[in-house]
């Protein structure tokens, strides 16, 4: 297990993640699409947050389940608590000391279908809906 040294850009929010890092994506919803972060996910269990608590800032939309947080001094969103896994956090790659996210391929997620919340729509998102 590697742990990883995580932080924003101006190191006020600072956090460790034990994982082996195999997976990388970048969803395609709105707000993932529009913040370019290329993500991993680890289970909360995994995730310490070791400075700045009081710095984050919060950010929910469409069915509140997500929490996606960014640092309020520099504006870096460095991870996220999943509306998929609420008990798994997507943590951006690029907020990690010496990790290179050139080193492994990153794969497209489907997060577009689910932007929406719509009557009779599920709360956590199971995988794509059969058309």
């Amino acid at each position: 297990m590697t742990n990883y040294q995580g932080s924003c850009h101006c190191g006020a929010v600072t956090f460790s993640i034990a994982t082996e890092i195999t997976d990388l994506y970048r969803c395609d919803c709105s707000l993932c699409r529009m913040k370019n972060a290329v993500m991993t996910t680890v289970h909360e269990d995994r995730f310490t947050l070791l400075s700045g608590e009081d710095r984050l800032s919060e950010y929910n939309w469409n069915t509140g389940v997500a929490r996606h947080f960014f640092c309020s001094t520099c504006g870096i969103y460095p991870f996220h608590k999943k509306r998929t896994s609420p008990d798994h956090y997507g943590i951006n790659v690029n907020c990690l000391a010496g990790f290179d996210a050139s080193s492994l391929p990153v794969r497209a997620a489907e997060g577009k279908t689910m932007t929406v919340k719509s009557a009779g729509a599920r709360d956590a998102w199971s995988g794509p809906r059969e058309t």
